[in-house]
């Protein structure tokens, strides 16, 4: 009796119970089912992301203040000039430095000038991984991919191109002497250069096979086929013959024809030079004083070397004037000078070659300055231990 009561008693709340039970343990098991899941689908992030992603929010915020303060900068110099903020471009902004803070430094690098951060500051690597730290390039443990898959493009054009010539020898077809492809008028990047494009660090070997890779595929006959590629690594060479043209011929009272050379310049020397053709060969520098007015024979060589590479030694006259500097200085401003006075005179397949020689070109090197604690510009003080 008293176990049939007892049982009457544990089963109704056996019957209300279990089901409560049952739901919790489901609700239980969902939950844990959803985080295992979640867990699952949540990727560990390696360090080396982690690392990443912290430079990268240092670099975001540091160009976000470097452009507010460009804009702000770009407007206050607008409105010191009385333009339109709004409408203040890039060549406006280099005008007024010039404007408001003239300078005299011979190198333009050093001169004040205020350009957009993205030109100043040297672009950020992209990420090469994953955030589980999967690398997203197959030659990312070689240590520079950029450079060696710009090598792998380099062999899979050269294997196209050498297909595609056994293709044409097949058909007994040669190629088109009118498609060759010259890269006379270009010059390959210099290693600086190269590196801001690959955004990694070249040794100098490095850079030499590279160099030699590309000149191969060049050298192919059907080169012509992968032109843009090959440019992508190449700039067209950019000189004086490119920016001005020759001086115009002039006709004194003598009837003789002339050109007149202004502004010759070597480090701190300055100077003229006056072309007189025909002439009998004569060099008159500042006034009455000929080819001894310098000392040394290397200078007399580069106030003569430009008359022999275009055979007018005897066929002109040449009238100097320089100052300034030494004697370095004054005749390397001379040679240039006397290179562009005879440029009017010649054909241009020689004028070309004068181009080709450097006679054209403008020599910027100047005296390296001397650095604070040192002797001068690499020297350096005696190292006493006591």
């Amino acid at each position: 009796m008293f176990l049939s009561k007892l049982y009457r008693f544990v089963d109704p709340f056996r019957s209300i119970s279990l089901p409560k039970n049952m739901y919790a343990l489901s609700v239980i098991q969902q939950s844990c089912t959803e985080s295992v899941e979640t867990d699952k689908t949540k990727k560990p992030i390696s360090k080396a992301m982690k690392a990443y992603l912290e430079r990268a929010r240092e670099y975001d915020a540091f160009m976000k203040k470097e452009n507010e303060e460009f804009t702000l900068g770009k407007r206050y110099l607008a409105n010191m000039m009385g333009e339109d903020p709004e409408n203040f471009s890039q060549e406006d902004v280099d005008n007024a430095i010039e404007y408001l803070f003239p300078s005299g430094l011979f190198e333009k690098t050093a001169r004040p000038h205020m350009k957009p951060p993205n030109e100043i500051f040297p672009e950020r690597k992209a990420a090469e991984f994953d955030e589980t730290g999967r690398p997203y390039h197959f030659l990312f443990y070689t240590g520079k991919p950029n450079y060696y898959q710009a090598l792998h493009n380099v062999a899979h054009h050269i294997n196209e191109l050498i297909k595609f010539e056994d293709t044409m020898i097949r058909k007994k077809l040669e190629p088109d002497p009118n498609l060759t492809f010259d890269i006379s008028g270009y010059q390959w990047l210099d290693k600086a250069s190269l590196e801001i494009k690959l955004v990694e660090t070249l040794g100098e070997k490095d850079y030499e096979y590279f160099i030699n890779s590309f000149e191969r595929l060049t050298a192919m006959p059907y080169s012509y086929k992968v032109k843009d590629f090959i440019l992508e690594y190449a700039k067209p060479i950019i000189n004086k013959v490119q920016k001005f043209e020759a001086p115009k011929i002039c006709i004194d009272s003598d009837g003789k024809q002339y050109v007149t050379v202004y502004e010759c310049l070597r480090k701190r020397a300055r100077g003229d030079v006056t072309v007189r053709m025909p002439g009998t060969g004569k060099i008159t520098i500042n006034g009455n004083q000929g080819i001894l007015y310098f000392k040394e024979n290397q200078e007399r060589e580069q106030i003569l070397f430009p008359l022999l590479f275009t055979n007018l030694l005897n066929k002109v006259d040449v009238e100097c004037n320089v100052e300034g500097g030494g004697q370095s200085a004054q005749a390397g401003a001379l040679r240039w000078g006397i290179s562009w006075g005879l440029k009017s005179f010649v054909e241009e397949e020689m004028a070309e070659s004068m181009r080709l020689a450097g006679l054209l070109t403008r020599d910027y090197r100047t005296r390296e300055r001397k650095k604070p604690g040192q002797w001068g510009a690499r020297r350096k003080f005696t190292w006493k231990k006591r």
